[in-house]
């Protein structure tokens, strides 16, 4: 799930860079701390050594003397971690510290600097040892200053040092990398602003992304807006191919229809049924395939604003100037300014085949209702007519028959009417109307 997490593996990448990070310089900071001790303790050392030579002084014999002596509390202390010693031909002078042993010789004595070195210290433990040759007396012997001081302060002092390092580097790792956490927080909270203004564009064909705040954002919204245009182009040239499969067929089935007509004239009634049936399952099939690739154009391109009353109006207008509409009384009862999420096209579509359903049917008026709620929108068509039968009635998604196998009163511009319903979100059933005739009614959740 990490691996697959963009926020958490940027998250993980940066705290474990971080971490490296302060490894490294965990590392280093004890290193110089090391240097820093090495580097005071020979300056300690070297002003202890210049001390001592300015008391250094040859007897007769050219045994060397010291007076006075040091008073280091250390230097009094048999064992006591701080030692010097000063050697001559003719013997040598040592701290009370050193009490029976003595310091290691090198193997060459330095003379024109002090030289700081480690060996194994005389009572077990390892030392720090600073050195150089000197001639107390011009024409004199040479003799040799040593000063040493145990290491194991110094290494307590680096291991404490870098323990405590460690406990703060921790606690910095620790804030840095809830800094980093709100960094990748920060960086991809345009990335999920994109994700919430996707989801608009799901719902809608035209909806376009806007232009990003970021300039790294930018490329991503211009690819998606630029499928978006693709898509959209592609649901336009399907409906345009439907519209020109569903023109092109009519030419050749009015042709049938015609030869069917001259036919029944002939006198071949049978022939002439033949060819209306197989005109007519023709038509069905041509509908309802057009049908499910508009439900499926819909389903893909969600969205809009329809407002109903206009919608609605128009449809009436448009049935008002037919034969039959021409004799019906039709009452708008729609509420001005009611409006639904969906393209006004595709309101007509799912109207228009009810409408036309119900004027083809009704005696004397068709009613036209719609009312809307916080959270739902109604819309009825009813008439005066036959009514439907009384086991249609109800909820029609709960039905195994289709529509347009269930009678003459349901045929199939319900079903394709229902199918578009139910690819806007909706719901279609059937019912009585208080007219006495039949009602179809839709009603729309938010989804």
């Amino acid at each position: 799930m990490i691996a697959r997490s963009l926020h958490w593996r940027l998250l993980a990448g940066a705290a474990t860079a971080i971490l490296l990070a302060l490894g490294v310089a965990w590392l280093f900071m004890t290193l110089l701390f090391e240097r820093h001790l090495e580097r005071r303790l020979e300056a300690e050392l070297t002003r202890d050594g210049l001390r001592l030579v300015a008391a250094l002084s040859l007897a007769p014999d050219g045994a060397p003397v010291i007076d006075p002596t040091p008073m280091d509390p250390r230097l009094q202390t048999p064992a006591g971690g701080y030692y010097w010693q000063v050697s001559g031909p003719a013997g040598a002078v040592r701290s009370r510290s050193l009490w029976d042993a003595d310091l290691a010789a090198p193997r060459a004595a330095p003379t024109r600097d002090w030289v700081l070195r480690h060996a194994d210290g005389p009572y077990g433990g390892r030392v720090s040892i600073l050195e150089r040759a000197v001639v107390p007396d011009a024409g004199g012997p040479r003799v040799l200053v040593q000063l040493a001081q145990d290491r194991a302060p110094l290494t307590d002092a680096r291991t404490e040092f870098g323990r405590e390092l460690a406990l703060f580097l921790l606690a910095l790792w620790l804030v840095l990398s809830a800094a980093a956490w709100l960094q990748v927080r920060l960086g991809l909270h345009p990335l999920r602003r994109i994700r919430g203004d996707l989801n608009t564009l799901r719902e809608s064909a035209r909806a376009r992304l806007p232009d990003a705040s970021l300039r790294e954002v930018q490329p991503l919204t211009d690819a998606i807006n630029a499928l978006a245009d693709a898509r959209e182009r592609d649901l336009a040239l399907a409906r345009r191919r439907a519209a020109n499969l569903a023109h092109g067929l009519k030419t050749p089935l009015s042709a049938i229809a015609a030869q069917s007509r001259h036919a029944r004239e002939l006198g071949a009634e049978q022939a002439a049924e033949g060819l209306d049936r197989a005109i007519a399952a023709i038509r069905r099939t041509i509908d309802a395939e057009l049908a499910h690739a508009r439900a499926a154009t819909i389903r893909s391109a969600r969205g809009g604003n329809a407002d109903v009353r206009t919608v609605v109006e128009r449809l009436v207008n448009v049935i008002e100037h037919t034969d039959k509409g021409g004799q019906l009384a039709f009452t708008v009862d729609v509420p001005a300014g009611l409006r639904l999420a969906l393209q006004p096209e595709d309101l007509s579509e799912i109207l228009g085949a009810v409408l036309e359903n119900a004027a083809r049917h009704a005696r004397r008026q068709v009613r036209v209702s719609g009312a809307a709620g916080p959270q739902w929108t109604v819309l009825g068509v009813e008439d005066d007519g036959p009514g439907f039968a009384a086991e249609r009635s109800g909820d029609i998604a709960e039905s195994e028959r289709r529509l347009d196998e269930s009678g003459p009163r349901t045929g199939l511009g319900l079903s394709i009417a229902r199918e578009l319903a139910e690819a806007t979100g909706g719901r279609m059933t059937l019912g009585t109307s208080a007219l006495g005739g039949a009602l179809v009614r839709f009603e729309w959740e938010p989804g």
